[in-house]
């Protein structure tokens, strides 16, 4: 049974997006959900509120010379969750990016805390196997083997992506927050470029050229000043020009799934987040293209 074919959305789509799924290259979908979140709740509601404040920025982009309307995605909506359940949860975001790779698209999916990447990541490397890179920008370094006893959690999901992916095959960006544990975890095993982002992805761009990438996006990689509305915001961030300007080094590479998470509207000062989050995916859909 599919997931996403057909599936009636009564809430705003992302703007731009193609009325049939079949019609699309890219596919859009949103995880609404938050079970394991720590600190604050309300990532459930990012992906609505991204898709709502859309509108308010162009299909255009200055920065790429390119439009939404000159690509061909499709926004299939929210999953429906059950509330509380996470193994049927995560099951289920399974399913959609499977169903989105065995018809050979690419999967663009919001968030939703971090742990809704966890089977998204899985499923893109079920496609790859060992030639899979994953990069993850993010102020946390989510490497705790277990948080609070409880072995899949927004703070444990790229330690979880160790079990299947090499560690060597995956790059941090931005981190400036863990335990010593996770800090001498990321610089033993993983390529760790802690606190900046631009620079050190420039300079592994060369070594990254023509491998199947997948990129997990955690927005709280921003500082607060930027990027407020999550639920675990951490001072000392990137400003979100160095952000844009990271997206755009994507454009040399082969990126085969993509993932926003931790946007948590209640927090919103005046949508400056969900608008951020909305450009983000816009430079990621016309990076990724064809």
């Amino acid at each position: 049974m599919s997931i996403l074919k057909n599936k009636q959305t009564l809430f705003p789509h992302f703007m731009g997006s193609a009325e049939k799924y079949e019609d699309a290259d890219i596919i859009l979908f949103g995880v609404p959900m938050d079970f394991t979140t720590s600190f604050r709740p309300g990532t459930r509601q990012g992906p609505m509120k991204i898709r709502e404040v859309s509108i308010g920025i162009e299909e255009y982009s200055f920065y790429q010379n390119k439009s939404l309307e000159d690509i061909s995605y499709y926004d299939g909506g929210d999953l429906d969750l059950p509330f509380g359940n996470v193994d049927k949860c995560l099951s289920l975001i399974s399913q959609a990016t499977k169903e989105v790779l065995d018809d050979h698209k690419l999967p663009i999916v919001i968030g939703g805390e971090h742990l809704i990447s966890l089977p998204v990541i899985q499923e893109v490397y079920n496609k790859y196997k060992k030639d899979l890179v994953l990069i993850h920008i993010d102020a946390h370094a989510d490497l705790r083997e277990d948080y609070i006893g409880e072995n899949r959690s927004h703070a444990t999901v790229i330690r979880r992506c160790c079990d299947f992916i090499n560690p060597k095959n995956i790059y941090q960006f931005g981190i400036r927050s863990g335990t010593k544990e996770e800090f001498e975890f990321a610089k033993k095993n993983l390529n760790f470029y802690p606190f900046e982002v631009l620079e050190p992805l420039k300079g592994c761009i060369e070594k990254l050229k023509g491998r199947p990438i997948h990129v997990t996006l955690d927005i709280d990689v921003l500082d607060p000043a930027y990027a407020c509305a999550t639920g675990t915001p951490e001072a000392g961030g990137i400003s979100s020009k160095e952000m844009i300007e990271s997206i755009l080094l994507f454009n040399s590479l082969n990126i085969v799934g993509f993932d926003l998470v931790e946007v948590s509207p209640v927090y919103d000062v005046a949508d400056r987040t969900s608008l951020l989050a909305a450009k983000l995916i816009r430079e990621m859909m016309l990076i990724v293209s064809k």
